[in-house]
């Protein structure tokens, strides 16, 4: 009896395996769609894929090996039907800046290789880790204008340093600063190869009209095969044009990768940053497409898939993957219906490495520069930050401050920043939130802002004070000494009501602010007076027992219950603001 409910325990264990279910459910209907879609999708993916791994610092054929192995990895374990996973243009120059401090001068490509594939052991345990936890939310630590900084930054970064490739020369140097000084040293003594830059620059052109007026073609894959018939036909290699060669032969070996104990750290800290915009753009472009298809995110699925895709490409000599919505895009336009399309293109890049491992042997390095600067300036969102200037400056200046801290300290610390300066500018409307006194406007329900209408009438004797925050020890000092200071007005008030409903929480260093405030304001013959306080809040106000300070009876469900028991017991009227005296709390 035992055996026979293991066994229905491991069907059960077997059959939530998302790649099971999706075959189980698999539409005969779909195939041609897809076998179709994989074909195209493939044409992509082998030079982005050679191109996002030369970006990392890696081997170009690396890049191949983690693009077959993340999308059989994604296809078994992810949730989504179609979207397609791969090298990633913004991931590359964080693994680089990760990997290649820890290579010595000169060092083996194979140190290189296996420090990468650590680093992508490191990012799956992450998002492995997180879905379990059910962190998704962490997602949520970078906001629209530091990621649109910092997004702009690396395209920068990423465009600074491919520019010598595409020219034909090498620059040696450690910041941005430095690239470019480099760069424009090499271009006045004359270090351009002229075959190089008309590749790469033709190249570059070439995508960009093909993308902006033929977005069915594939451009990608038209430039690059023109790249290889004009090396071939012009002898590109013999004019200086730096050349891919022939890729190594066969599937991807199985290769656990071996790095030293010391080397863990610091491939910690980059997995960290990795993982935290591998999440972000997981649940992007998932929430993207499935608003597209119908289907419904499942977020924590979405960060396993992706671990399992990471470590799937980490035992193959692979580097860190990420979701692609450009590739996602093409799959879909190519009529993709399932991750049978991912599994398609895998099995034909085998074939390519297995059958004719030559076939991109004469494919120019401007070439694959191109294609990184291309994806470079798809990354760049420059219309949204002109958008934010116009909008809020303060949100500008942390658009700004990212976008410096990428391209003046470099990737991993720019990410850094950019999270800190997210969860700062949650902070920072925390503890300076915005406060208000209300009052009524003839002809509309409730009672209102007075700054937005300066014609809102008051009860001489009270005012409405809204503080739009939780009350916790950052700014309850703020808000005692905004109520004191209206408490010292002239007329003096002798009910303060605080239109509580925005007040989220209570914590105990608000809570005895709170009770010093009320003594002093009660020593004064002012009462402080809440109204549409939440109720686990009030349940808070109880157990820190500052009821026995504030009457009980001055909690009110509403500002209207509070307001008409104020009139009940001094017969006040409303008054316009000039006959009100000056407008307490106003600015």
């Amino acid at each position: 009896m035992t055996g026979r409910h293991d066994g229905h325990r491991i069907l059960s264990l077997f059959r939530s395996v998302p790649g099971i279910r999706a075959a189980a459910s698999y539409r005969r209907a779909w195939l041609v769609k897809d076998l179709v879609a994989g074909v195209v999708l493939t044409t992509l993916l082998v030079p982005q894929g050679m191109a996002y791994a030369e970006l990392a610092g890696l081997p170009a054929i690396t890049g191949l090996y983690t693009t077959i192995l993340c999308m059989l990895g994604y296809a078994a374990f992810g949730p989504s039907r179609i979207l397609v996973l791969g090298p990633d243009s913004s991931l590359g120059p964080m693994i680089a800046a990760t990997v290649l401090p820890l290579v010595a001068a000169g060092g083996e490509p194979a140190r290189a290789v296996a420090l990468a594939s650590m680093l992508a052991v490191m990012v799956a345990a992450i998002m492995i880790l997180a879905s379990v936890a059910k962190l998704g939310f962490i997602a949520d630590l970078i906001s629209k204008p530091t990621m649109i900084g910092y997004m702009n930054g690396l395209a920068l970064t990423i465009l600074i340093g491919q520019l010598p490739k595409l020219l034909g020369f090498k620059v040696e140097a450690d910041s941005l600063v430095g690239e470019c000084a480099g760069l424009v040293r090499k271009i006045a003594e004359g270090a351009t190869v002229p075959a190089a830059a008309a590749v790469g620059l033709g190249g570059i052109a070439l995508v960009l009209v093909l993308q902006r007026f033929l977005p069915k073609v594939p451009a990608v894959l038209v430039m690059v095969v023109l790249a290889i018939i004009a090396a071939t036909a012009f002898d590109l290699g013999g004019r200086g044009v730096g050349l891919v060669g022939v890729l190594p032969e066969g599937f991807p070996p199985f290769t656990v990768p071996d790095v030293r104990l010391a080397d863990l750290a610091p491939l910690l800290g980059g997995a960290l940053g990795i993982a935290l915009v591998s999440l972000a753009d997981t649940i992007s472009n998932a929430s993207a497409f499935a608003a597209r298809s119908g289907q419904e995110v499942r977020g924590n699925q979405e960060m396993a898939g992706v671990g399992a895709a990471n470590l799937a490409a980490a035992l193959f000599q692979g580097f860190p993957v990420s979701t692609s919505g450009s590739r996602t895009a093409v799959a879909e336009r190519a009529g993709a219906r399932s991750q049978l399309t991912g599994v398609v293109g895998a099995a034909l890049i085998i074939l390519m490495l297995v059958l004719a491992p030559g076939l991109f042997r004469n494919l120019p390095q401007p070439a694959l520069a191109a294609v990184v600067i291309t994806a470079s300036l798809s990354l760049a969102d420059v219309p949204g930050a002109v958008r934010l200037w116009r909008q809020g400056r303060a949100e500008f200046l942390l658009c700004f401050a990212a976008f410096a801290g990428v391209a003046l300290l470099g990737v991993l610390p720019g990410i850094a920043i950019a999270v800190g300066l997210s969860v700062l500018n949650v902070f920072r409307r925390a503890w300076w939130p915005y406060e208000t006194v209300l009052g009524r406007v003839p002809g509309l329900e409730g009672y209102h802002d007075i700054r937005s209408y300066p014609q809102a009438e008051q009860l001489p004797g009270l005012v409405i004070y809204r503080f739009d925050a939780p009350l916790f020890f950052a700014n309850a000092r703020a808000f005692r000494d905004e109520v004191r200071r209206m408490a010292g007005a002239d007329p003096r008030p002798s009910w303060i009501v605080v239109a509580a409903e925005p007040m989220t929480d209570v914590d105990t260093t608000a809570a005895d602010v709170l009770e010093e405030l009320d003594e002093a304001l009660n020593a004064e013959g002012i009462h402080l007076v809440f109204a549409e306080m939440k109720d686990p809040v009030r349940r808070k106000v109880e157990r820190y027992e500052l009821t026995r300070t504030i009457d009980p009876e001055h909690f009110f469900p509403t500002v209207e219950s509070a307001v008409a028991a104020f009139r009940l017991r001094t017969g006040a009227r409303w008054t316009p603001p000039d006959a009100a005296g000056p407008p307490l709390g106003g600015e």
